[in-house]
């Protein structure tokens, strides 16, 4: 097998990799990986803004708001208006929304960052240069993604599907 043989085999383990964890949270817990770091950041900073939430798992105030419009329908969450400032709303999960997640496997990057961490300097320092230059030769550089491993649509800058017509 030649080395850029090697080199598509490991990247597409990688996705599917990313794609059997996401269909394990989704069987065991029936969420998303961003649903799952969603109400994990809830639970974990308690009385929370969208915009907090979107900050901490790296994704956009709009997207935090479709994800938490979805969990909210499903009553594993909640939202308040801030009586402070109501132009804040809080989140909140709910009881149910407590048990899913105490059930929940960890998240794929979770594991992923503990081992990386545990790589010497060196180590770290190469393979995100080697994973950056992939990305360049794969024309991604311009691909907005935040660090959360999650396999569904790939969508266009517009919203749509990728593979829309419209």
């Amino acid at each position: 097998m030649t080395n850029y043989d090697q080199v598509l085999v490991a990247l597409r383990r990688v996705i599917r990799a990313t794609d059997l964890h996401s269909k394990r949270l989704s069987k065991h817990a029936g969420l998303t990986g961003p649903q799952l770091l969603i109400m994990r950041t809830i639970r974990d900073l308690g009385e929370v803004t969208i915009g907090t939430i979107a900050d901490k798992v790296s994704l956009s105030q709009a997207t935090v708001t479709t994800i938490l419009d979805r969990l909210e329908h499903r009553k594993l969450v909640y939202r308040v208006r801030s009586t402070q400032d109501k132009r804040k709303v809080h989140a909140h999960l709910t009881e149910e929304g407590a048990e899913i997640l105490a059930r929940a496997p960890n998240p794929l990057q979770e594991d992923f960052i503990k081992k990386y961490q545990s790589l010497h300097e060196w180590e770290q320092t190469m393979i995100l240069a080697s994973l950056q230059r992939v990305a360049n030769m794969m024309d991604a550089d311009n691909i907005d993604a935040s660090p959360v491993l999650h396999v569904g649509p790939v969508l266009r800058e517009d919203g749509w599907k990728a593979d829309s017509k419209s």
